[in-house]
Protein backbone atom coordinates (compact mmCIF):
# COMPACT_ATOMS: atom_id res chain seq x y z
CA UNK A 1 0.00 0.00 0.00
CA UNK A 2 0.86 3.88 -0.98
CA UNK A 3 2.08 6.04 1.50
CA UNK A 4 -1.03 8.19 -0.13
CA UNK A 5 -3.49 7.32 -2.92
CA UNK A 6 -6.21 9.57 -3.41
CA UNK A 7 -8.85 8.43 -5.71
CA UNK A 8 -11.64 10.82 -7.21
CA UNK A 9 -14.44 11.49 -4.81
CA UNK A 10 -18.16 9.41 -6.78
CA UNK A 11 -21.45 11.32 -6.08
CA UNK A 12 -24.46 8.84 -5.60
CA UNK A 13 -27.91 9.14 -5.19
CA UNK A 14 -29.44 7.97 -2.01
CA UNK A 15 -29.81 3.93 -1.80
CA UNK A 16 -30.75 2.26 1.41
CA UNK A 17 -28.76 -1.45 1.54
CA UNK A 18 -30.71 -4.49 1.21
CA UNK A 19 -29.06 -7.34 -0.53
CA UNK A 20 -29.96 -11.23 0.04
CA UNK A 21 -27.12 -13.17 0.84
CA UNK A 22 -26.04 -16.76 1.96
CA UNK A 23 -23.76 -14.60 4.55
CA UNK A 24 -25.73 -13.87 7.37
CA UNK A 25 -26.59 -10.69 9.10
CA UNK A 26 -26.30 -10.61 12.90
CA UNK A 27 -27.89 -13.18 14.97
CA UNK A 28 -31.22 -11.56 16.63
CA UNK A 29 -30.67 -10.97 20.52
CA UNK A 30 -33.77 -10.05 21.36
CA UNK A 31 -35.81 -11.45 24.28
CA UNK A 32 -39.48 -12.25 22.61
CA UNK A 33 -40.62 -10.91 26.17
CA UNK A 34 -39.41 -7.18 25.45
CA UNK A 35 -40.31 -7.42 21.93
CA UNK A 36 -40.21 -4.33 20.22
CA UNK A 37 -43.51 -5.31 19.41
CA UNK A 38 -44.89 -4.08 22.69
CA UNK A 39 -43.92 -0.73 22.29
CA UNK A 40 -46.93 1.63 21.65
CA UNK A 41 -46.76 2.82 18.56
CA UNK A 42 -46.40 6.64 17.96
CA UNK A 43 -45.39 9.46 15.50
CA UNK A 44 -42.90 10.68 18.78
CA UNK A 45 -39.27 10.48 18.40
CA UNK A 46 -38.00 7.28 20.30
CA UNK A 47 -35.38 6.41 21.83
CA UNK A 48 -33.42 3.48 22.74
CA UNK A 49 -30.97 3.94 25.86
CA UNK A 50 -28.62 1.64 26.60
CA UNK A 51 -28.54 1.64 30.43
CA UNK A 52 -24.97 -0.54 30.62
CA UNK A 53 -23.18 1.73 28.37
CA UNK A 54 -20.59 3.55 30.40
CA UNK A 55 -19.95 1.23 33.02
CA UNK A 56 -24.06 1.83 33.77
CA UNK A 57 -23.45 5.02 34.34
CA UNK A 58 -26.25 5.58 31.64
CA UNK A 59 -28.97 3.73 33.28
CA UNK A 60 -27.92 5.34 36.98
CA UNK A 61 -27.91 8.97 34.62
CA UNK A 62 -31.60 8.84 32.64
CA UNK A 63 -33.97 10.37 34.88
CA UNK A 64 -31.43 13.29 34.86
CA UNK A 65 -31.13 13.19 31.14
CA UNK A 66 -34.60 12.34 30.20
CA UNK A 67 -35.29 15.73 32.13
CA UNK A 68 -32.71 17.65 30.25
CA UNK A 69 -34.50 15.76 27.01
CA UNK A 70 -38.02 16.67 27.61
CA UNK A 71 -37.10 20.23 28.57
CA UNK A 72 -34.94 20.86 25.63
CA UNK A 73 -35.88 18.45 22.66
CA UNK A 74 -39.66 17.83 23.81
CA UNK A 75 -41.83 14.82 23.73
CA UNK A 76 -40.48 11.20 23.01
CA UNK A 77 -40.98 7.51 23.66
CA UNK A 78 -38.48 5.61 25.38
CA UNK A 79 -37.11 1.93 25.55
CA UNK A 80 -34.28 0.73 27.36
CA UNK A 81 -32.66 -2.01 25.65
CA UNK A 82 -31.88 -5.85 28.42
CA UNK A 83 -29.09 -7.54 26.31
CA UNK A 84 -26.15 -7.03 23.23
CA UNK A 85 -28.30 -6.56 19.63
CA UNK A 86 -31.20 -5.79 20.96
CA UNK A 87 -30.96 -1.95 20.08
CA UNK A 88 -30.71 -3.27 16.02
CA UNK A 89 -33.85 -5.49 16.50
CA UNK A 90 -35.97 -2.85 18.05
CA UNK A 91 -34.81 -0.13 15.80
CA UNK A 92 -35.23 -2.38 12.85
CA UNK A 93 -38.67 -3.07 13.98
CA UNK A 94 -39.92 0.58 14.62
CA UNK A 95 -38.17 1.62 11.72
CA UNK A 96 -40.10 -0.69 9.66
CA UNK A 97 -43.11 0.28 11.18
CA UNK A 98 -43.08 3.97 10.35
CA UNK A 99 -41.21 5.88 13.06
CA UNK A 100 -40.01 8.84 11.55
CA UNK A 101 -36.90 9.44 14.18
CA UNK A 102 -34.87 7.17 16.11
CA UNK A 103 -32.24 8.53 18.73
CA UNK A 104 -29.89 6.20 20.32
CA UNK A 105 -28.49 6.79 24.07
CA UNK A 106 -25.47 5.08 24.74
CA UNK A 107 -21.94 4.65 23.18
CA UNK A 108 -20.57 3.96 20.04
CA UNK A 109 -21.61 0.75 19.99
CA UNK A 110 -25.63 1.45 20.61
CA UNK A 111 -24.80 3.79 18.20
CA UNK A 112 -23.95 1.39 15.69
CA UNK A 113 -26.72 -1.13 16.69
CA UNK A 114 -29.45 1.29 15.99
CA UNK A 115 -27.78 2.34 12.88
CA UNK A 116 -27.65 -1.42 11.33
CA UNK A 117 -31.11 -1.91 12.89
CA UNK A 118 -32.66 1.55 10.16
CA UNK A 119 -30.16 0.18 7.28
CA UNK A 120 -31.82 -3.39 7.49
CA UNK A 121 -35.27 -1.85 7.75
CA UNK A 122 -34.16 -0.12 4.62
CA UNK A 123 -36.20 3.24 5.33
CA UNK A 124 -35.89 6.49 5.60
CA UNK A 125 -35.94 6.81 9.08
CA UNK A 126 -33.22 9.18 10.92
CA UNK A 127 -30.95 8.17 12.90
CA UNK A 128 -30.29 10.62 16.29
CA UNK A 129 -27.50 10.43 18.68
CA UNK A 130 -27.66 11.50 22.52
CA UNK A 131 -24.31 10.59 23.91
CA UNK A 132 -23.81 8.42 26.66
CA UNK A 133 -20.73 5.90 26.42
CA UNK A 134 -17.09 4.46 26.55
CA UNK A 135 -15.88 6.32 23.69
CA UNK A 136 -17.82 8.79 22.13
CA UNK A 137 -15.57 8.49 18.74
CA UNK A 138 -18.75 9.22 16.31
CA UNK A 139 -20.41 11.54 18.02
CA UNK A 140 -16.90 14.08 17.65
CA UNK A 141 -16.48 13.97 13.74
CA UNK A 142 -20.43 15.13 14.28
CA UNK A 143 -19.13 17.73 16.19
CA UNK A 144 -22.74 16.55 18.76
CA UNK A 145 -21.69 18.01 22.14
CA UNK A 146 -21.22 15.69 25.36
CA UNK A 147 -24.03 17.67 27.35
CA UNK A 148 -27.28 15.96 27.32
CA UNK A 149 -28.89 19.57 27.46
CA UNK A 150 -26.39 20.41 24.60
CA UNK A 151 -27.57 17.57 22.83
CA UNK A 152 -30.73 17.65 23.09
CA UNK A 153 -30.97 21.45 21.73
CA UNK A 154 -28.98 20.13 18.90
CA UNK A 155 -31.65 17.31 17.79
CA UNK A 156 -34.20 19.65 18.42
CA UNK A 157 -32.74 22.29 16.03
CA UNK A 158 -30.82 19.72 13.61
CA UNK A 159 -31.82 18.60 10.09
CA UNK A 160 -31.79 15.12 8.64
CA UNK A 161 -27.95 15.15 6.12
CA UNK A 162 -27.00 11.91 4.23
CA UNK A 163 -23.67 10.23 4.98
CA UNK A 164 -22.02 7.11 3.95
CA UNK A 165 -22.16 3.87 5.90
CA UNK A 166 -19.30 1.70 5.74
CA UNK A 167 -19.82 -2.41 5.29
CA UNK A 168 -17.75 -5.45 6.56
CA UNK A 169 -17.76 -9.03 5.88
CA UNK A 170 -16.05 -11.34 8.21
CA UNK A 171 -15.76 -14.30 10.00
CA UNK A 172 -17.63 -14.76 13.54
CA UNK A 173 -16.40 -16.38 16.79
CA UNK A 174 -17.95 -19.40 15.32
CA UNK A 175 -16.15 -18.73 12.09
CA UNK A 176 -19.42 -18.50 10.04
CA UNK A 177 -19.53 -15.23 7.46
CA UNK A 178 -20.88 -12.74 8.96
CA UNK A 179 -22.20 -9.18 7.56
CA UNK A 180 -22.93 -5.90 9.54
CA UNK A 181 -22.47 -2.07 8.61
CA UNK A 182 -19.98 0.61 10.06
CA UNK A 183 -20.66 4.25 10.56
CA UNK A 184 -17.47 5.41 12.68
CA UNK A 185 -14.37 2.84 11.80
CA UNK A 186 -13.34 -0.80 11.78
CA UNK A 187 -10.00 -1.73 12.92
CA UNK A 188 -7.79 -4.85 13.39
CA UNK A 189 -4.65 -5.87 15.10
CA UNK A 190 -3.85 -3.51 17.91
CA UNK A 191 -7.61 -2.14 17.88
CA UNK A 192 -9.12 -5.57 18.53
CA UNK A 193 -7.09 -6.44 21.20
CA UNK A 194 -7.77 -2.96 23.11
CA UNK A 195 -11.27 -3.54 22.57
CA UNK A 196 -11.24 -6.88 24.41
CA UNK A 197 -9.61 -5.41 27.18
CA UNK A 198 -11.69 -2.56 27.38
CA UNK A 199 -14.67 -4.81 27.71
CA UNK A 200 -12.87 -7.55 29.84
CA UNK A 201 -11.66 -7.41 33.21
CA UNK A 202 -9.99 -4.37 34.48
CA UNK A 203 -6.52 -3.68 34.48
CA UNK A 204 -4.71 -6.26 36.65
CA UNK A 205 -2.22 -3.65 38.39
CA UNK A 206 -5.20 -1.71 39.83
CA UNK A 207 -6.07 -2.24 43.28
CA UNK A 208 -8.94 -4.52 43.67
CA UNK A 209 -10.88 -1.70 45.66
CA UNK A 210 -10.71 0.50 42.67
CA UNK A 211 -14.47 -0.17 40.39
CA UNK A 212 -13.84 -0.77 37.06
CA UNK A 213 -16.64 1.16 36.01
CA UNK A 214 -14.40 4.09 36.77
CA UNK A 215 -12.29 3.13 33.70
CA UNK A 216 -14.43 5.10 30.96
CA UNK A 217 -13.43 7.24 28.28
CA UNK A 218 -10.06 8.12 27.44
CA UNK A 219 -8.51 6.14 30.83
CA UNK A 220 -10.37 3.15 29.66
CA UNK A 221 -8.91 3.10 26.19
CA UNK A 222 -5.60 4.39 27.29
CA UNK A 223 -5.25 2.16 30.40
CA UNK A 224 -5.87 -0.85 27.58
CA UNK A 225 -3.60 0.78 24.51
CA UNK A 226 -0.70 0.76 27.05
CA UNK A 227 -1.02 -2.89 28.15
CA UNK A 228 -1.27 -4.01 24.78
CA UNK A 229 1.21 -2.26 23.24
CA UNK A 230 3.32 -3.92 26.13
CA UNK A 231 2.45 -7.57 24.93
CA UNK A 232 1.27 -7.30 21.35
CA UNK A 233 2.69 -9.33 18.39
CA UNK A 234 2.06 -7.90 15.30
CA UNK A 235 0.76 -9.45 12.61
CA UNK A 236 1.55 -9.69 8.94
CA UNK A 237 -1.46 -8.40 7.02
CA UNK A 238 -2.45 -8.72 3.09
CA UNK A 239 -4.38 -5.72 2.22
CA UNK A 240 -5.84 -5.25 -1.68
CA UNK A 241 -7.42 -1.74 -2.17
CA UNK A 242 -10.02 -1.47 -4.96
CA UNK A 243 -8.74 -4.94 -6.78
CA UNK A 244 -5.45 -4.06 -7.09
CA UNK A 245 -2.80 -5.97 -6.11
CA UNK A 246 -1.96 -7.15 -2.35
CA UNK A 247 0.36 -5.27 -0.33
CA UNK A 248 1.74 -7.33 2.43
CA UNK A 249 3.12 -5.39 5.78
CA UNK A 250 3.74 -5.90 9.19
CA UNK A 251 1.29 -3.60 11.07
CA UNK A 252 0.61 -2.87 14.93
CA UNK A 253 -2.65 -1.75 13.60
CA UNK A 254 -5.11 -0.80 10.26
CA UNK A 255 -7.83 1.19 10.08
CA UNK A 256 -10.80 1.33 7.74
CA UNK A 257 -12.12 4.40 8.86
CA UNK A 258 -15.75 6.09 7.78
CA UNK A 259 -15.55 9.19 10.07
CA UNK A 260 -12.13 10.46 12.22
CA UNK A 261 -12.05 9.12 15.75
CA UNK A 262 -11.66 5.59 17.69
CA UNK A 263 -9.96 4.79 20.74
CA UNK A 264 -11.44 7.59 23.14
CA UNK A 265 -10.80 10.15 21.22
CA UNK A 266 -7.71 9.39 18.91
CA UNK A 267 -7.63 11.61 15.52
CA UNK A 268 -6.59 8.27 13.53
CA UNK A 269 -8.11 9.24 10.34
CA UNK A 270 -7.81 13.43 10.01
CA UNK A 271 -8.60 13.65 6.32
CA UNK A 272 -11.84 11.08 6.46
CA UNK A 273 -15.51 12.68 5.62
CA UNK A 274 -19.07 10.92 5.98
CA UNK A 275 -20.37 11.88 2.76
CA UNK A 276 -17.06 11.39 0.43
CA UNK A 277 -18.10 8.02 -1.35
CA UNK A 278 -14.59 6.61 0.30
CA UNK A 279 -13.23 4.96 2.84
CA UNK A 280 -10.27 6.23 4.62
CA UNK A 281 -7.36 3.16 5.41
CA UNK A 282 -4.88 4.03 7.79
CA UNK A 283 -2.10 1.33 8.64
CA UNK A 284 0.35 1.96 11.36
CA UNK A 285 3.63 -0.33 10.82
CA UNK A 286 5.95 -2.23 12.50
CA UNK A 287 6.56 -0.08 15.04
CA UNK A 288 8.31 -1.12 18.77
CA UNK A 289 6.75 0.09 21.65
CA UNK A 290 8.94 2.80 22.19
CA UNK A 291 7.97 4.22 19.49
CA UNK A 292 4.16 3.62 19.04
CA UNK A 293 3.58 5.37 22.93
CA UNK A 294 6.14 8.52 21.67
CA UNK A 295 3.65 8.85 19.02
CA UNK A 296 0.38 8.40 20.67
CA UNK A 297 -0.07 12.60 21.46
CA UNK A 298 0.59 13.07 17.36
CA UNK A 299 -1.95 9.89 16.75
CA UNK A 300 -4.45 11.89 19.30
CA UNK A 301 -4.00 15.30 17.22
CA UNK A 302 -4.26 13.88 13.89
CA UNK A 303 -0.78 14.79 12.84
CA UNK A 304 0.44 11.03 12.21
CA UNK A 305 -0.24 10.68 8.90
CA UNK A 306 3.12 11.87 7.56
CA UNK A 307 5.40 9.39 9.62
CA UNK A 308 7.50 7.08 7.95
CA UNK A 309 5.73 4.17 9.30
CA UNK A 310 2.22 5.44 8.73
CA UNK A 311 0.67 4.44 5.30
CA UNK A 312 -2.82 6.10 3.99
CA UNK A 313 -5.26 5.28 1.00
CA UNK A 314 -8.76 6.00 -0.34
CA UNK A 315 -10.36 3.47 -1.50
CA UNK A 316 -14.58 2.30 -2.08
CA UNK A 317 -13.53 -1.64 -1.34
CA UNK A 318 -10.96 -3.06 1.22
CA UNK A 319 -9.53 -6.85 1.56
CA UNK A 320 -7.93 -7.42 4.28
CA UNK A 321 -6.31 -11.12 5.83
CA UNK A 322 -4.09 -12.52 7.77
CA UNK A 323 -1.37 -14.06 6.08
CA UNK A 324 0.50 -16.37 8.73
CA UNK A 325 -2.71 -17.73 8.93
CA UNK A 326 -2.94 -16.66 12.83
CA UNK A 327 -6.29 -15.28 14.28
CA UNK A 328 -6.04 -11.35 13.82
CA UNK A 329 -9.20 -9.71 16.28
CA UNK A 330 -11.66 -7.43 14.04
CA UNK A 331 -13.37 -4.47 15.76
CA UNK A 332 -16.32 -2.77 14.42
CA UNK A 333 -17.67 0.80 16.15
CA UNK A 334 -16.13 -0.13 19.37
CA UNK A 335 -17.35 -3.49 19.88
CA UNK A 336 -15.14 -6.88 19.13
CA UNK A 337 -17.35 -8.65 16.39
CA UNK A 338 -14.59 -11.20 14.98
CA UNK A 339 -11.83 -11.74 13.06
CA UNK A 340 -9.93 -11.54 9.42
CA UNK A 341 -10.20 -12.12 6.29
CA UNK A 342 -12.64 -9.63 5.95
CA UNK A 343 -14.10 -7.15 2.81
CA UNK A 344 -14.51 -3.54 3.28
CA UNK A 345 -16.70 -1.23 0.99
CA UNK A 346 -18.60 1.74 1.11
CA UNK A 347 -22.40 2.49 1.12
CA UNK A 348 -22.66 6.64 -0.46
CA UNK A 349 -25.42 8.17 1.07
CA UNK A 350 -27.34 5.37 2.92
CA UNK A 351 -28.25 6.74 6.13
CA UNK A 352 -30.06 9.61 7.09
CA UNK A 353 -28.65 11.20 10.45
CA UNK A 354 -29.66 14.25 12.08
CA UNK A 355 -27.13 17.09 12.94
Amino acid sequence: MSKTENKSDRSASPRTPRRKSAVRTQPSALNPQRSAFSIQRSALPLVIVNPTSAGGATGRAWPRMASDLREHFGAFNCVFTGRGGEARVIAASEAAAGRRLIIACGGDGTIAEVANGILEAGTDTELGILPSGTGGDFRRTLGIPMRTADAALALKRGRAKLIDVGRVEYLNPGGEAERRYFVNIASCGMGGEVIRRVKGEKSRWLPPQVPASLLTGRVAYAVAALQTTLAFTKPTLGVRIDGGREHRLVAANLCVANARYFGGGMKIAPEAKLDDGQLDVVAIGDLDALKILTNVPQLYLGIHLGLAQVHHAHARRVFVSSVAGGKALLEVDGELVGTLPATFDILPRALRIRV
